[in-house]
């Protein structure tokens, strides 16, 4: 029998010390920090493995040849060589890849696997590993949604009153009365009460409450306007909540307004007012450095941030952390999307220009990436600000949803 190789013996013992560094390290974060920031932070590893495993499972499916699998960047933790591909951990936890040959055509290629690089495959299967990472966010978002709506339920105000202060306080109305009717009107739930209320400023009204099973009637003097300024009926209330629970379709129709609303935000964080809300939180988070924080969630967060946010969150409960997940899933699917390279979107859109610019040339026709490449430092450069100025906002002044 031939002896084992000095080498690979001791390659291997540099990633095993490696690694026992790396599990000291996640056991001395969790002394530190708490269970509730380890269990965000591997939910968000989680999430940044499957967006890569959508691209390698389509990529492997269109024939595409992959080398690389692995989750960080920078020096090597760990790996093992498993057929043509190489898995493993490496020492900067801030992303993952998976490297699939010929991208573009600036990379050069081996001839003998040219016809495996994504250049070569047709523009469906390009579109497949293209958006199969915002797919996987997807499909996570969507199993979120469903055991929150599904499982838990969504909180739904109810005419029963938890607080009363200004006019309802001076007409006697108490925390635990429960409206029956307003006006004469059966009032069935606190949208219809809450409509009513606003269309009588500076009316008298009457109530018929409950509580404990005894009705009472109460006349009340709305105000003018609300605390706010707004001209509408106020009355002063607060409604109680309880869950419903839903179906799935509820889920679909909550991913469609997370959609909507992370497409909005991004809008607004690229324009003029955006920019300059987003510079004076910067100048904000610089002048309350060293302060006690509780910066509003109200501007981008960093994994930092959203680490913050997750462990405050898990104070109200598993719900509240599953939601900040699903809300997490949908942005990042959405801004992987963002037609413009290196984001995903930017090879969608490249497949797309192929395919109409060979359709018309009535032949194979390829992008010649470089005439990008000026767009896509640029790119690179906003992201990379974006990046340290939300980690620093982040650390001198954190976000709080308490």
């Amino acid at each position: 029998m031939n002896g084992a190789d000095p080498g690979i013996e001791e390659a291997a013992g540099t990633g095993w010390a490696r690694g026992a560094l790396l599990v000291l390290a996640v056991v001395l974060f969790g002394a530190r920090f708490g269970l509730s920031v380890i269990a965000i932070v591997l939910a968000l590893i989680v999430m940044i493995f499957l967006h890569e495993l959508g691209h390698y499972l389509t990529a492997k499916w269109a024939g595409m040849k992959v080398t690389e699998f692995f989750l960080g960047f920078g020096p090597k933790i760990w790996s093992f060589q498993r057929g043509e591909t190489e898995y493993g951990i490496k020492a900067v936890p801030a992303g993952a890849y998976v490297k699939i040959i010929g991208m573009n055509n600036l990379e050069e290629v081996d001839p003998a696997d040219e016809e495996r690089t994504y250049r070569a495959k047709s523009t469906w299967r390009r579109l497949s590993v293209a958006v199969a990472g915002s797919t996987m966010h997807f499909i996570v978002a969507f199993v979120l949604v469903c055991i929150v709506v599904s499982g838990f339920g969504l909180p739904k105000p109810m005419t029963t009153l938890s607080s009363v202060s200004g006019p309802a306080r001076a007409a006697g109305l108490h925390p635990g009365d429960k409206v029956v009717s307003f006006e004469g009107a059966a009032v069935s739930d606190w949208d219809e009460l809450s409509t009513a209320i606003r269309a009588r400023p500076g009316e008298s009204v009457t109530l018929v409450v409950s509580n404990h099973g005894v009705r009472r009637t109460v006349e009340a003097q709305l105000a003018s306007q609300r605390p706010d300024g707004k001209k509408a009926g106020y009355l002063g209330v607060g409604p109680a909540f309880h869950d419903v629970r839903h179906g799935p379709w509820e889920g679909v129709k909550q991913m469609g307004t997370m959609a909507k609303e992370s497409v909005l935000g991004l809008g607004h964080l690229f324009s003029p007012s955006g920019i300059s809300h987003y510079v004076d939180n910067l100048t904000s988070a610089t002048n309350a450095s060293g302060g006690s924080g509780g910066a509003r969630l109200d501007r981008p967060t960093s994994v930092v941030g959203i680490v913050e946010v997750g462990s405050q969150a898990a104070e109200n409960g598993i719900v509240d952390v599953l939601y900040l997940l699903f809300a997490v899933n949908m942005f990042i699917g959405i801004f992987n999307l963002t037609p413009l390279l290196p984001f995903d979107g930017g090879h969608v859109v490249i497949a797309l220009y192929e395919k109409v610019r060979s359709m018309i040339a009535g032949r194979r026709y390829q992008a010649d990436v470089a005439k990008l490449m000026p767009l896509t430092y640029a790119v690179v450069l906003v992201l990379a600000l974006l990046f340290v100025t939300t980690i620093y906002m982040d650390v001198v002044n954190p976000v709080s949803i308490r």
